[in-house]
């Protein structure tokens, strides 16, 4: 049975001048049936991987080499069938499936540039190899024209598979080395790059219902992709989630034209970091396959906030 689930007035506080309630939907009752689950790390190829117990191939694959900017790419579906990631499409280059880039830091470009002459790796560690969650962690320096790291970043991940469904978690931590000024910018941060091709079917959807171009630039608690990818009838859908404790919650979303997403601090406008201090920001993304609505995402919203 689905039931319609209002989000309370605290939520409601959350969204901010102008966003209403967002209305969503949950199944009653869920059985969780987590997964155990591995990880093995690749030193000399650069890889942190993620394989379910007893299983040969990788479900989630960490990119973390020396000189390049560290993504995740391919995330499988729960189902097995198709993969969720693409890596440096034709109409996006610089897109490399799961990834963290930021524009204009002090007037350098992070996001459109993933080389070794932007990015230094720093360490790839596995944080909890075996169980029911995995961890790991990658840190990197962003470095100038000169090679010196001007702010230093850490993504700790944690994933999770819960009833056909992964939970992936991200903290990212960046520590300046410099004072830091992060221009205003239409895209900047966490982004995911889902396959995608003309005609094939999909739609951006977020919390407050505004789907597609309309999400563009819009404040929302959590924003939704799904695309039909090579092998399945129905949609994959990443979802991510914003938390409350971030800068300018909820923040606002980019989605390009062709379903490229990612929550931005950076549309705001300028974004300062200064010298020795350190900004956190945590997100989680839930990725499944099937109908949007039988997600009850803003109920995981919740879940998500209050272990956090």
């Amino acid at each position: 049975m689905i039931k319609k689930i209002i989000l309370f007035v605290a939520i409601a506080t959350y969204l901010g001048d102008g966003i209403v309630p967002v209305t969503a939907y949950a199944a009653e009752g869920p059985t969780i049936n987590n997964k155990t689950l591995r990880i093995e790390h690749d030193e000399q190829a650069g890889t942190i991987s993620v394989f379910r117990a007893g299983e040969k191939v990788p479900i989630l694959t960490q990119n973390a080499r020396e000189d390049t900017r560290p993504y995740i790419h391919p995330i499988v579906a729960p189902d097995g069938k198709g993969v969720l990631t693409e890596y440096r499409p034709k109409h996006h280059l610089h897109q490399t499936g799961l990834y963290w880039g930021l524009k204009l830091v002090n007037g350098r470009d992070y996001f459109m540039n993933w080389q070794g002459d932007y990015w230094r790796r720093v360490s790839a560690t596995v944080l909890r190899k075996k169980g029911e969650e995995v961890r790991w962690q990658t840190v990197y320096d962003l470095i100038d024209e000169k090679g010196t790291t001007i702010l230093t970043e850490t993504q700790n991940w944690s994933m999770q598979e819960h009833d056909g469904k992964y939970l992936l978690d991200l903290e990212w931590k960046g520590k300046a080395h410099i004072d830091i000024n992060l221009g205003k910018f239409y895209v900047g941060g966490l982004f995911i790059r889902m396959p995608w091709k003309p005609g094939n079917k999909g739609e951006v959807v977020n919390a407050v219902g505004q789907k597609d171009k309309e999400a563009e630039g819009q404040r929302a608690i959590w924003a939704d992709v799904g695309i039909q990818v090579e092998g399945r009838d129905d949609l994959a859908h990443i979802a991510m989630f914003d938390h409350p404790d971030n800068r300018a919650f909820p923040t606002p979303w980019r989605v390009d034209n062709e379903l490229g997403v990612g929550p931005s601090v950076q549309i705001l406008g300028d974004w300062k970091i200064q010298k020795g201090q350190t900004e956190t920001i945590r997100y989680r993304l839930i990725a499944y396959t099937g109908d949007l609505k039988d997600a009850g995402l803003t109920q995981q919203w919740k879940e998500f906030v209050r272990a956090y």
